[in-house]
């Protein structure tokens, strides 16, 4: 038992050195060193308290620290004039090292309100941008439904037009959030046209009368998850995310920027695996010699840390992308994504392996890594979706 770290402070502080890299400006390297030492100065997670409790307090803590002010524009309370896409992989990737349910809360905030930072009007996003930014408000964004999930465009929850509102009908499940948000970012079938180009998106309150938390979903790495029903639940036409039939675009804009934030939160699990993984290695005495002295072992690492390299490559190729040439990144992210969550399950099963009997004892970091890591495999577009989406894109350049 003494081989299992239970602090949230990582072993190794190497895990910054890819901040050297050409991707990044001195205030993104900055931003990384102050959330590290922030995190291991202030983040205490406990993980068998409440888990609403805690990712509403990880929130408000988060908030008054001033971290939430990446996920928004300067105009609207935020840190940056814009989204920026590198921040906010570096931002998940460091507490994603160091927590997963912190990751979570700080993830949630960003996906929860791109849509209105994309696409809301003014007042819309001075209304709940602030708010996010602070942690006053918690977000949730609602995409998918019980027989629509990878295909968004299979969704059957409407929203029907009753003069100056909308009435919502329907269900929306595996919604992250779900029973602790303030307001959930809702995409529905409102019919200009079949298919994709038909879904609009609205913005609406927790507290709207016909909007209820129909189940609480319990998974393997505890979060906030739950199915929404929808009955007559009456949303200003104001509310609107954008025009009528752009909900898909939309959301789809959502996705790209925060899909290779996904792919930094595995590279911060895998980070943390190799580190405990290193440890166990070099004091666990065995045979006469340490792990690390078998050259089994040696090879794992081996793999490990070129698995870690390679995810960051790809990982903040798509960010910087994004932020420096302002191209879209559609393929790029989704190869980050695929390939870092791949790989991240691969890194932390091994780090597992190494531990033994000690690796699969509830609590142990690397046992919480590895049902941490499953859900980013599904999320946010599996990696199956994922390939099919690259080779979309290819074929349409050639």
């Amino acid at each position: 038992m003494s081989d299992i770290n239970p602090h949230n402070a990582p072993r190794h502080a190497r895990n910054n050195d890819f901040l050297a890299w050409p991707f990044f400006h001195d205030t993104h390297r900055r931003l990384g060193a102050d959330l590290d030492d922030w995190c291991t100065r202030e983040l205490k997670v406990d993980h068998h308290a409440d888990t609403d409790a805690t990712c509403v307090s990880l929130v408000r803590q988060l908030g008054r620290a001033g971290w939430l002010k990446y996920c928004v524009p300067a105009g609207y309370g935020g840190a940056l004039e814009k989204l920026d896409s590198r921040a906010l992989c570096v931002l998940r990737e460091t507490l994603a090292r160091h927590d997963g349910l912190a990751d979570f809360a700080f993830a949630m905030q960003g996906l929860g309100s791109g849509a209105i930072t994309l696409a809301g009007s003014d007042a819309l996003r001075r209304h709940y941008l602030p708010r996010v930014a602070s942690g006053e408000a918690i977000a949730a964004f609602a995409l998918s439904e019980p027989n629509a999930g990878s295909d968004v465009a299979a969704m059957a929850c409407t929203a029907t037009r009753d003069g100056d509102d909308y009435v919502l009908n329907g269900e929306k499940t595996w919604i992250s959030n779900g029973g602790i948000a303030d307001f959930y970012c809702v995409f529905v079938r409102t019919g200009e046209a079949p298919g994709a180009r038909g879904i609009s998106a609205f913005v609406v309150d927790a507290h709207t009368p016909g909007l209820t938390v129909a189940e609480r979903i319990d998974v393997s790495a505890p979060h906030p998850l739950a199915r929404l029903k929808f009955e007559n639940c009456r949303v200003p036409a104001s509310q609107r995310l954008g025009e009528a039939g752009q909900g898909f675009k939309v959301a789809m804009m959502t996705l790209d920027i925060f899909r290779a934030s996904v792919a930094a939160a595995a590279l911060g699990f895998a980070r943390r695996a190799l580190d405990e993984g290193l440890a166990r290695a070099k004091s666990r005495e065995m045979f006469g010699h340490t792990l690390a002295d078998f050259q089994l072992t040696q090879a794992a690492l081996g793999d490990m840390a070129t698995s870690v390299d390679a995810a960051a490559l790809l990982t903040y190729r798509a960010a910087w992308q994004r932020d420096v040439l302002g191209q879209r990144t559609t393929r790029e992210a989704a190869m980050a994504k695929m390939f870092s969550t791949e790989s991240a399950q691969q890194v932390i099963d091994r780090a597992l392996q190494m531990f033994g009997g000690a690796g699969v004892v509830s609590g142990a970091v690397v046992e919480r890594l590895y049902r941490e890591i499953r859900s980013l495999r599904i999320y946010e577009g599996a990696t199956e979706v994922q390939k099919l989406i690259i080779a979309r894109e290819l074929l349409k350049d050639g």
